[in-house]
């Protein structure tokens, strides 16, 4: 953390930064961390070579994500040694993996974990044994150094940052009375149901399953919450954790976000503090790494899988080796396919119906992840000092992003110096949906974002442009499942077993977050194998 009063000591300083002086051509940088050939090399390839090389392994793990790598512990912890993952990137970790800029550890996507509650002690459990967490006199204690150091967050919000990330400097009297009826819509929600997480572990309940089949925006209109203030913060709460924004997600995700966590607390009510969160200057790539670590050769990287089929006696496995450029057939007893629901239902052979329909509903949301390198501390706004959390207040236009956190926001160092600060944006509810978002990670250069982004952080940091050295930027075409509508009212249900096989994804909850990922994957590992 660095104080802005430090910094704005310096007149002469204080000034130059306003200039905002910089040429953006001198900005290097470039996509980075996603190998898209390779996916679209499954998507695109008609006929694939015979395979050359036969493997044999116990257990098959297809996917290389949190899912995948909780599977392979569980199968560690009961005893299973014989099992082999497959990952198509060059390092697991699916979307929490990390990268570095000018030597600056920096994540490439998820960058932080919520203290799991009781209802996820799969979760509690590998904390603990990451020594994240021990009982001191009888309760639970996690260590200080991995929690997020304050500030936390704040909004930049009407020409001067906040505390926190709802709306509040200024605001009238109705927007404030509006924030008291949903927090008491929220707090009613949570009396009559359960609310947890992993999803599939709440009630199903008539209310709950009637929330799951409209879309958040109709909820609120039909409670007449119509403040603009109250609805930037559920659309942009809506965006960070799904992908897309109130009117595309579900009113039961958008209820779901704060029933199963903290709830949601108007300014002047009394409430709890809030929960704190595990971060680190790589993000969720400090808990991915340690859960890949264990594996050592049974992680087979850069491998595009392209056919699961069980028969009478195992399941057969092709995959693609991008280093060897040769095909490769795995034998195996039992397959866990831990991959992307659109991925599962192409690959596997005489796919289940149940897989075909996830997959048919599964809406997918592409994801930007921009990693800036800065020389120098940034001249700062008044209001609150420079927080690990850091949003802009704006509309679709002008503020199009989820904000920034920084990545030196856990040092311990006295003197601010360089950093990097990761911009996350979501491109799930664009005009054209997901699949226009798609097209436009794919065909817009880098420096058509480079400038987009700059444009938009300049707002509350007009130096920035002059004192970014290198911008790195990693695509997501299909970074999580947006938690769409659904006729039938299904949330977060496990897939069955398809015979010798089992799935494991983020996805079958339909929205992406560690919890629901690690769960999955771990009960999946701990099935026992289908009987000879």
């Amino acid at each position: 953390m660095f104080n802005r009063r430090h910094f704005l000591g310096s007149a002469a300083g204080a000034a130059a930064a306003l200039t905002g002086c910089g040429d953006a051509a001198e900005i290097a940088g470039g996509f980075t961390g996603i190998q898209h050939a390779r996916g679209h090399l499954l998507r695109d390839t008609r006929a694939w070579p015979a395979p050359t090389l036969l493997r044999k392994t116990r257990v098959l793990i297809a996917g290389g994500g949190v899912a995948g790598l909780a599977a392979a512990r569980a199968l560690r912890l009961r005893g299973m040694h014989d099992f082999a993952l497959l990952e198509l990137e060059d390092e697991a970790g699916g979307n929490a993996r990390g990268g570095s800029v000018e030597g600056i550890p920096c994540p490439l996507g998820a960058h932080y974990l919520p203290l799991p509650g009781d209802d996820a002690p799969e979760v509690q459990d590998l904390l603990e044994e990451l020594g994240l967490r021990r009982r001191v006199a009888g309760r639970w204690e996690y260590d200080e150094r991995h929690l997020c150091h304050s500030p936390q967050e704040r909004l930049f919000f009407q020409g001067a940052w906040q505390d926190g990330l709802l709306p509040v400097q200024g605001v009238g009297a109705d927007t404030l009375a509006q924030y008291r009826r949903f927090a008491a819509l929220v707090e009613a929600a949570r009396r009559g149901a359960r609310w947890r997480i992993p999803a599939y572990r709440s009630t199903q309940t008539p209310v709950q399953q009637a929330l799951a089949s409209i879309p958040f925006d109709r909820y609120l209109q039909q409670h007449a919450l119509t403040d603009g203030q109250l609805r930037w913060y559920l659309d942009y709460c809506c965006r960070d954790d799904y992908g897309a924004g109130l009117e595309t997600v579900s009113a039961w995700a958008g209820i779901h976000y704060f029933a199963s966590r903290h709830g949601f607390h108007a300014p002047g009510s009394e409430s709890a503090e809030r929960e704190g969160l595990l971060t680190w200057p790589e993000g969720n790539a400090w808990l991915t790494r340690r859960l890949a670590s264990p594996l050592g050769e049974r992680v087979h990287t850069g491998q595009i899988v392209l056919r699961v089929e069980q028969g009478k006696h195992g399941v057969e496995v092709d995959a693609f080796n991008t280093g060897t450029q040769q095909v490769e057939r795995w034998q195996a007893e039992q397959a866990i396919v831990a991959l992307p629901l659109f991925v599962a239902a192409r690959i596997v052979q005489a796919p289940p119906a149940f897989l075909l329909q996830a997959a048919a509903r599964t809406v997918s949301a592409p994801w930007l992840v921009a990693n800036i390198h800065i020389d120098k501390p940034l001249f700062d706004r008044p209001g609150p000092a420079p927080s690990w959390d850091n949003v802009v207040y704006g509309d679709v236009q002008s503020a199009p992003g989820l904000g920034y956190v920084d990545a030196m926001h856990q040092s311990l160092l006295p003197v601010p110096g360089a950093t990097v600060l990761t911009h996350y944006r979501a491109l799930g509810n664009i005009a054209g949906g997901p699949a226009k978002g798609r097209e436009l990670l794919l065909q817009k250069p880098w420096t058509h974002w480079r400038d987009e982004i700059l444009r938009e952080l300049s707002l509350p940091h007009p130096d920035l442009r002059a004192k970014t050295t290198r911008m790195d930027i990693t695509r997501y075409g299909h970074a999580m499942a947006i938690p769409v509508p659904d006729a039938q009212g299904r949330m977060g249900q496990l897939p069955p077993a398809f015979g010798r096989i089992r799935f494991a994804h983020s996805d079958w909850a339909g929205y992406s977050v560690f919890e629901e990922a690690f769960v999955r994957g771990h009960l999946a590992g701990q099935a026992k194998e289908h009987p000879a």
